[in-house]
């Protein structure tokens, strides 16, 4: 096979050592997802065993999301120090330990709070999982490999709700993460066994007030947009004001504290490639659009359309599946073209997917939404592995970890955004149509996508306009 074949010049492992170093981060890709897709599912289930309220359940999605958005600069900047392999495993080690602790979690606060913790070993690895594939393979294959990534990605994210729906037919909630355990300890073999030493290490001290500041930048972001997304007679106006002061003042005494750390924890020269940076604000709109859509479509499905909850997920199919067929053929034609050209092209096609489910009948059949979807998932698969390559080979190898971690925020933040977006939306439709709950639904779901298709279309230019500057590492 092309990916573990040895060729002159070959940067990263031999090829044969190549395969089982990426076997490890594949799956602890695929535990990423699962865990994440599954477990969305089956919060009603813990709302009955815990006699809670569905606004309080959410917290055990959201303070795993709390805890790796806030902690993923400071593991970018950590592996710098301790090297990939040690963080790695031992991410995967907090992570699973943390697992069986949400499985055994007799309370809704202790579950929640096992939660954060595992969010914390995710970020670990999450942190750097492209930079280790990047310090694994040659250039010449970091397209192609990124590609089976996205794939990886798709399959889970298709496989997930069917998976979890089996489970909890005939098991509870805690098997959701009890089947982590295994997987769990697969990858920390793989990991101990194949995964490389890094020869050269950051020898200075850790950026500790650096660290301090980006988490509670990061931390305050998220708890103010999670105000936002409550219901909109309940928002707290005070609260808003709390987070979003403490977002600002932090994240600028960060940006200050970087530009006079001798070792900072995000060096920000990085961002004077403008290919780098343009290729990390597009991945961040680009998730925007693409939660949006993700959110918005249930509403449209269920609510507008009335299709029972199964056939709802049987219209998403196309979308995973169109990114299966086309990410690891996009990733390929990276490594021979200009990345930007086919991302590009694949953020067009994104968002024309996007205008045209917004514009179905309103008694489409089932094949109308199903190619629009297709279309969305196909689009979104050329452009993910490309521009990821793009941001990857922008930095110099010594900074991957910190461009692994860029990578990391960008896709977590525009998740955050978008789910506030498509929120806010619907809370306003819903309080200018009380009376009518359909026509609200689908007041919202317009707006939200239209937003969606118009981010794609500032996604586009900003990936279009990559073309002027030379690839060159920061």
């Amino acid at each position: 096979m092309t990916l573990f074949e040895d060729k002159p010049g070959d940067d990263g492992l031999p090829g044969s050592a190549r395969m089982y170093a990426m076997f490890a981060t594949m799956v602890t890709t695929t535990i990423n997802v699962l865990d994440g897709s599954m477990i969305n599912i089956a919060l009603p289930q813990m709302a009955t065993t815990f006699n809670a309220k569905a606004s309080d359940v959410v917290w055990v999605a959201n303070s795993y999301l709390l805890a790796v958005s806030m902690s993923i600069a400071f593991f970018s900047a950590l592996a710098t120090r301790i090297g990939f392999r040690k963080q790695f495993m031992s991410g995967l080690a907090l992570f699973s330990l943390a697992s069986l602790g949400c499985a055994l979690s007799n309370s809704l606060e202790q579950l929640i709070f096992m939660r954060f913790i595992q969010g914390i070993g995710s970020a670990a690895t999450m942190s750097i999982a492209p930079a280790i594939i990047k310090s694994i393979f040659p250039g010449r294959l970091l397209g192609r490999i990124l590609g089976i990534n996205a794939l990886l990605v798709a399959t889970c994210t298709a496989v997930a709700p069917i998976m979890s729906g089996s489970i909890l037919v005939t098991l509870d909630w805690s098997w959701l993460f009890l089947i982590n355990l295994p997987l769990g300890l697969l990858a920390i073999t793989l990991a101990y066994k194949f995964l490389p030493q890094q020869k050269e290490l950051d020898t200075r001290p850790l950026d500790k007030s650096g660290a301090v500041l980006s988490v509670l930048t990061l931390a305050s972001t998220i708890l103010c947009a999670n105000v936002f997304s409550q219901d909109s007679d309940k928002i707290n106006t005070q609260s808003i004001l709390i987070y979003a002061c403490v977002a600002v003042i932090s994240g600028m005494l960060f940006i200050k504290r970087q530009k006079r750390a001798t070792a900072p924890l995000l060096p920000l020269e990085i961002f004077a490639n403008t290919r780098f940076t343009l290729s990390a604000l597009t991945s961040f709109i680009s998730f925007v659009a693409h939660t949006i859509t993700f959110i918005a479509l249930p509403f449209l499905y269920e609510f507008v359309f009335n299709f029972s909850p199964l056939k709802s997920a049987l219209m998403f199919l196309p979308w995973p599946i169109g990114i299966i067929l086309v990410a690891p053929h996009a990733g390929r034609l990276a490594d021979k073209y200009n990345p930007p050209i086919i991302s590009t092209l694949g953020l067009f096609v994104f968002g024309t997917g996007i205008v045209l489910l917004n514009t179905l009948p309103d008694n489409p059949s089932d094949i109308d939404i199903l190619w629009r979807s297709f279309v969305c998932g196909a689009g979104f698969g050329i452009f993910q592995s490309p521009n990821n390559r793009e941001i990857m080979s922008n930095v110099k190898a010594h900074y991957s970890s910190y461009a692994s971690g860029v990578l990391a925020i960008m896709r977590t933040f525009g998740q955050s955004l978008g789910s506030v977006l498509i929120g806010v939306m619907l809370a306003y439709a819903y309080r200018n149509n009380i009376d009518d709950i359909q026509s609200a639904s689908y007041a919202g779901i317009e707006m939200g996508l239209w937003i969606a298709a118009a981010s794609v279309g500032v996604a586009v230019v900003l990936s279009g306009s990559r073309l002027k500057w030379k690839s060159t590492q920061a």
